[in-house]
């Protein structure tokens, strides 16, 4: 069954540490920072919304995914990252149109659904 493609405006890369690869996600952060145009987010030391350990998150726009995604595929250094199209839809992009790389975490889904409600 084809479906309506949905306009994508653009992605986020979650990259998620704990105290012990910091260091890790700072090196990756530098690298795409210093390599793509990307929008690096804040440094998030706890969990926050729907997100399941600290992270940060990085913004890029759909022109920048065919460079931004292979770079962390090969440069994540163990790092778990979630990518997500931003089409609206926050409950379907995190769970449903979402790709992982290392281990896929749960998300606090219940979380997306207030926000998406409001």
């Amino acid at each position: 069954m084809t479906q309506t493609t949905v306009k994508i405006t653009g992605f986020h890369a979650h990259i998620y540490f704990d105290p012990a690869t910091r260091d890790v996600a700072a090196r990756v952060r530098e690298g795409l920072g210093a390599r793509f145009n990307v929008q690096l987010g804040r440094w998030h030391d706890k969990p926050i919304g729907p997100h399941p350990k600290a992270m940060y998150q990085v913004a890029f726009l759909p022109e920048e995914f065919a460079k931004v995604v292979p770079w962390l595929m090969l440069n994540r250094e163990g790092l778990d990252i979630l990518v997500h199209p931003e089409t609206g839809d926050d409950v379907k992009d995190h769970m449903e149109n979402s790709l992982w790389l290392g281990e896929k975490l749960e998300l606090n889904i219940d979380f997306l659904q207030r926000i998406g409600k409001t």
